[in-house]
């Protein structure tokens, strides 16, 4: 008699998934707000469709994933951080459309479950959605030894959340005379990291443990310092100001991101010298003699989220940011569009 083949044996852990499951069950149930409907480990997860207080609801949503920042994570053994990144970077997403986000989910694909790692990862989600309001309302973590391989792993999320219609933003309020206002990022927050990781790791062979002066921290704290959210300070300026415009800066740097909020018959300046750009990304442009035009179109240089608003109410904007104990910069200007969408002077 042939000896029994099992699911373990070919690289999958059914049992090592199971205790990882009930470990994220008791995580994700600190995220439930009001309009959970479901529990964790339902084949779908279910959210209430009554929103009181918003007269034409319009649900926004996003997807989106850490990326090769996960690289760096894999090499340091530290994951603590990305959960946060993925679930930052879906608000600032749908956030542009002055949405707030009601629920979020997840999916954590890699070679084979280990419950520490998946934890770990799982309390970021949970520190994030519990700091918006925002619910976990489900996910899938996924065992595959033959697409993962060693200790790789995928994660993305999706994201729904809420607006007005009459509050949405699309862009189309923005006009020529608007003054582009920029909040920083914390550092290169989830993109970039593939020039990054290879420049500095594997080409310069630098070791993340290292400590870099002039960045007064280890190389690897500095790269996984987590994707910022930026919904306290926007939704504090919505109350109070009409806001025109938001983009988040993200992969594409300023050049791919603020053309997909302009109107047609609009362009901006954006004047770099006109906020400080991040240590890491002098440190990444020198070593790597990088020119100016692939350093702008490929890192956010320390600008996650462009505000646009009209020249008269662009003091008091400035003024309610710093009330916020926000830091803040004067970017540039929107014009009118003669050929080039977004000029960096």
């Amino acid at each position: 008699m042939s000896k029994r083949f099992t699911y373990a044996q070919s690289g999958v852990d059914i049992n090592v998934a199971d205790e990882a499951k009930q470990q994220i069950k008791k995580l994700v149930k600190q995220t439930f707000t009001r309009g959970v409907m479901s529990e964790i480990g339902k084949f779908g997860g279910m959210y209430s469709g009554k929103f009181p207080g918003y007269k034409n609801p319009i649900l926004v949503s996003s997807v989106d994933g850490v990326g090769t920042k996960l690289k760096l994570a894999v090499a340091m053994k530290k994951f603590d951080t990305v959960g946060i990144d993925l679930v930052n970077h879906c608000v600032d997403d749908i956030l542009v459309h002055g949405a707030k986000a009601l629920f979020f989910l997840d999916y954590m694909g890699m070679a084979r479950t280990e419950s520490k790692k998946v934890s770990s990862i799982m309390k970021g989600f949970v520190k994030a959605c519990k700091a918006e309001g925002c619910a976990l309302i489900g996910g899938e973590t996924a065992q595959m030894p033959d697409v993962y391989s060693g200790e790789d792993l995928d994660l993305v999320g999706l994201i729904v959340g809420i607006v007005d219609k009459d509050k949405m933003l699309d862009g189309s309020k923005i006009r020529p005379g608007d003054r582009l206002i920029g909040i920083p990022s914390t550092g290169l927050h989830t993109n970039g990291y593939t020039l990054a990781r290879k420049l500095l790791l594997e080409k310069k062979k630098l070791k993340p443990s290292k400590y870099m002066p002039e960045l007064k921290n280890t190389l690897g704290a500095e790269l996984l310092k987590p994707h910022r959210s930026y919904s306290k300070s926007v939704f504090g300026l919505l109350k109070k100001f009409d806001v025109h415009g938001l983009a988040h800066i993200t992969g594409g740097g300023f050049r791919d991101n603020l053309p997909r909020v302009l109107p047609k018959e609009v362009g901006v300046r954006i004047y770099k010298q006109s906020f400080p750009v991040l240590p890491i990304f002098s440190l990444i442009q020198r070593l790597g003699n990088i020119e100016d035009g692939e350093m702008y179109r490929t890192f956010n240089m320390g600008i996650g989220m462009v505000v646009m608003v009209a020249e008269k109410d662009a003091e008091r904007v400035m003024a309610e940011l710093k009330k916020m104990k926000e830091k803040a910069y004067f970017i540039g200007e929107a014009v009118e569009f003669t050929g080039t969408k977004v000029a960096l002077i």
